[in-house]
């Protein structure tokens, strides 16, 4: 890569797609099971190009190159219209926002409005985070706009927690990112009484995390008194990885193994992740052989795609600056 900031965003892309590919074939397993069926340490490795994690996320940043780095509600429900080939893959709420659109009853503004809890925008938002590195204030409210289109009213949380994954992988490609300040920027910029669910259940996780003291036995306590029905439901997803994401101390390979072999919703535990370890440690920082591997694969083009990111990201920074400087010239 060019710069580090083009390593970043080509980190963050190559990482979520290769968390979503260890997690995908034991998606919807306990964790016994997949000890029990790859002994002894679980998932190692990894085939493919992910899931309707990878897809809507790949969607999501097309829309983003397309508006030149500005994207609402509307226009990621248009990305829907584009990759309608992607039906198949999507969550039965996606297609519920899906179809209130074609039908053309409702708004895109209006067609997050009581679908199921998932993790459908939460998965893919990364590419908000990246438009706004280093701003995980700006992440966060403009996810809030672009997650509304699935997700909203009753099941809001699941908006929220979508606007805490894109402001931690905003504050990841800061320049001096750690670990805790990209947990920090998470839980920052959320509504304190409003996404108050999300801000509980992101605490609770990582106190439980804190006080088992590693992921193994976080892992069997979680299961123990804390999992959901839905496997998919973002108040277990969002905390879990972000609580994984710490006890690894933001480790590529160990944070993503973990949340692969979390089980459950692997395959997007492996995405949000993935993504974080990515921004944070840029694709220089993930395992060689990953890299390799997902470079060899034709279908991905992300290494193509990551300077026109990167030029966005820059120019919305200049754009910015003269703001600055039209203030400055009010003094």
């Amino acid at each position: 890569m060019a710069s580090r900031l083009e390593d970043r965003i080509y980190g963050c892309l190559l990482g979520g797609l290769i968390g979503d590919a260890l997690g995908a074939p034991v998606e919807g397993w306990t964790y016994e099971r997949i000890l029990a069926e790859h002994p002894p340490a679980g998932v190692t490795d990894f085939e493919g190009v992910g899931t309707d994690d990878t897809a809507i996320r790949e969607q999501l940043l097309d829309a983003l190159l397309l508006c030149e780095g500005h994207v609402g509600c509307d226009e990621f429900a248009e990305s829907f219209r584009r990759f309608a080939a992607n039906y198949h893959l999507w969550w039965v709420p996606v297609r519920n926002m899906w179809h209130k659109l074609a039908s053309g009853v409702t708004l895109p503004v209006e067609a997050g409005w009581g679908n199921a809890a998932s993790s459908s925008s939460a998965m893919a938002i990364a590419p908000m985070g990246l438009i706004n590195a280093a701003n995980p204030r700006q992440a966060a409210l403009e996810t809030f706009d672009v997650a509304g289109l699935i997700h909203s009213g009753p099941t809001g949380f699941c908006r929220d927690a979508a606007c805490a994954m894109a402001a931690a992988v905003a504050a990841a490609v800061a320049p001096d990112a750690s670990v805790e300040s990209v947990l920090a920027a998470a839980v920052a910029y959320l509504h304190p009484v409003s996404a108050g669910l999300m801000l509980g259940e992101i605490a609770g996780a990582r106190e439980l995390a804190r006080a088992c003291g590693g992921y193994e036995a976080f892992r069997a306590a979680y299961y123990a008194g804390h999992l959901r029905p839905d496997i998919c439901d973002s108040r277990e997803t969002v905390p879990v990885a972000l609580a994984i994401f710490e006890l690894a101390g933001g480790e590529p390979r160990a944070a993503m193994l973990q949340a692969a072999n979390f089980g459950r919703d692997a395959d997007t535990l492996g995405t949000m992740v993935g993504g974080l370890c990515g921004a944070l440690w840029g694709a220089s920082g993930l395992p060689a052989e990953w890299v390799a591997k997902v470079e060899a694969n034709p279908k991905v083009r992300y290494r193509e795609l990551t300077p026109a990111l990167a030029a966005l990201v820059r120019s919305r920074a200049a754009a910015a600056t003269a703001h600055a400087a039209a203030i400055a010239a009010l003094d």
